[in-house]
């Protein structure tokens, strides 16, 4: 039912401007006011967020491990695994963000005829998450040529390097097809294991329909059901400048592509899509884990009156001598 939802979700998603800018003509609502408006709601939630998070005490060291701590100095250190130095959590940092160095890692468990509890790789789910992001990024600076005027050479060598297995016309692009690729795996890997089927919420399924379902709808619009590029240009440029122009022979797949996006944008900020700005902050990851060479004092702990030892020999020195036991004063 959590997949049937979402998939209904998405798909009135995609009526909704088929109906608004198809049959009703409401050309400026879905090309303009909508995306510009999704865009504010994407970098006002994306900076609350940031910022939410920033503000959440850490009142404890909590990096999370995976070797061997710097200890005596005969035994062979982790620094990347297990950072001790500003350097090594900024390489662990990096090998995190860019080629998910957690996620790599990943064991599978299960238990065998025994019973028997063994363990073994897990690497497909490494290998369909950096499809999908690496793809969607590169997706994503491609697109930027449609805001850009000259286009940026960085964004034209991306654009070539995407499209270096040209098959006619236009350019057959790898990333469209891996990123499909991806998405039907990390789909099907929800649907057919038992055990992440049953944790799967909408909130799992929700955001890969959509993703999806932006694909496939700017895979139609490039390679089935054509649509002017110039025009389209004009329309994005125009929201880049703020100089809104609205061509009028822009098909309605564009809108229905558009729409989709906008609403992306607008769910990013509030759902498990913004790890991507969480994975800076997280204290698990961001924090060196020296706490064998300095003393880490959490700064919620409440001020409160000490008694030393000093003190309370003042206090009890006739009753201790009393008693023939040894003051350090006399």
């Amino acid at each position: 039912m959590n997949v049937l939802y979402s998939l209904l979700l998405v798909l009135a998603l995609v009526v909704i401007p088929l109906i608004g800018a198809g049959a009703l003509g409401w050309h400026t609502l879905f090309g303009v006011i909508i995306p510009v408006f999704a865009v504010l709601v994407f970098v006002a939630g994306f900076i609350y967020r940031v910022m939410d998070w920033g503000r959440s005490a850490v009142p404890f060291r909590i990096p999370t491990t995976g070797g061997q701590q710097q200890t005596l100095s005969w035994i062979k250190p982790s620094k990347l695994d297990n950072p001790t130095t500003t350097a090594g959590t900024v390489g662990r940092m990096a090998l995190e963000i860019l080629l998910f160095r957690s996620l790599f890692r990943n064991t599978r468990t299960q238990l065998t005829q025994g019973p028997k509890l063994s363990y073994g790789s897990s690497k497909w789910l490494w290998l369909g998450a950096i499809a999908f992001h690496y793809s969607f990024f590169i997706i994503l600076a491609r697109h930027m040529r449609f805001f850009t005027e000259p286009v940026p050479l960085p964004f034209e060598w991306l654009d070539k390097l995407d499209g270096i297995l040209q098959i006619g016309v236009p350019t057959l692009y790898m990333t469209e097809f891996v990123i499909l690729a991806a998405l039907a795996y990390l789909f099907l890997r929800r649907v057919v294991v038992p055990q992440l089927r049953y944790i799967s919420l909408p909130a799992d399924y929700f955001p890969l329909f959509l993703i999806l379902a932006i694909v496939i709808s700017g895979v139609l619009m490039r390679y089935f059901i054509r649509t002017d590029i110039m025009d389209i240009k004009t329309l994005t440029m125009g929201l880049a400048t703020l100089n809104f122009t609205v061509p009028e022979n822009i098909g309605v797949i564009f809108y229905i592509h558009v729409f989709l996006v906008a609403a992306l944008l607008v769910y990013f900020p509030m759902s498990k899509l913004m790890h991507s700005g969480g994975v800076f902050l997280s204290p698990t990851r961001n924090l060196a884990n020296n706490n064998r060479m300095k003393r880490h004092i959490n700064p919620w702990n409440h001020p409160v009156k000490t008694h030393p030892y000093e003190e309370w020999e003042d206090e009890y020195r006739e009753q201790l001598k009393e008693a023939g036991l040894p003051v350090e004063k006399e």
